[in-house]
């Protein structure tokens, strides 16, 4: 059986005004903030079953008392997010793991811990694993070995940041996997998404 790889998870500290800014228009910093929490409190119980180590990788230090509760509720080391953006975040996370890790954030509802397993299992077998999104990015990324060409000088936040990954990965010479296509909460647009998924945290207000 597949041995189970650190799972990271990367995290915010729950600042409104700071968190699911997109949503802002439509709940107010406050709202978004709520559902911010809620989503990750959601990612912490779908994965509580993970086998591997889990992570909470902390924006922007790991000082906040929401992050400090959940760590010690859910039994989670601390760590740092180091680096200028997204992706030099995610490239020094990686890189802790010599013998490769998964990576998650927490915007995406329907992900637990058989997502977890397709990509690990994976690993077994491909140099990265990504499980995307339906706008155009991804909710999980996984390395069999620590290697930066999915992120430096990378533009985020953009419908084609599959694709130019995809490229990049290529242009590497690295294998990779590509699960089921799931849908994360960015847009105001998604709430009606989340309200029908019928989820128990799920209601929202601004």
């Amino acid at each position: 059986m597949t041995a189970a790889r650190p799972l990271i998870i990367f995290a915010k500290a729950p600042v409104p005004g700071q968190v699911k800014t997109r949503l802002i228009p439509a709940l107010g910093p406050a709202g978004a903030c709520d559902l911010y929490q809620r989503l990750l409190r959601h990612t912490l119980q779908q994965t509580r079953n993970w086998p591997g180590e889990r992570l909470l990788y902390c924006a922007p230090d790991t000082q906040d008392p929401v992050l400090q509760a959940l760590a010690h509720e859910h039994h989670l080391a601390l760590r740092p997010q180091q680096g200028h953006d997204l992706g030099d975040r995610m490239a020094h996370a990686l890189a802790d793991y010599p013998d490769g890790a998964l990576l998650i954030g927490t915007d995406c509802p329907l992900l637990d811990c058989s997502h977890l397993q397709q990509a690990n299992q994976a690993l077994d077998h491909h140099d990265v694993a990504i499980i995307p999104s339906e706008d155009g990015g991804y909710v999980l990324i996984g390395q069999r070995r620590p290697h930066p060409a999915a992120f430096a000088d990378m533009t985020w936040s953009h419908a084609g940041v599959l694709g130019a990954t995809q490229t990049r990965l290529a242009k590497a010479g690295l294998t990779l996997w590509l699960g089921p296509t799931l849908w994360d909460l960015d847009e105001p647009q998604d709430l009606r998404r989340l309200a029908a998924a019928g989820l128990p945290f799920a209601s929202v207000s601004p």
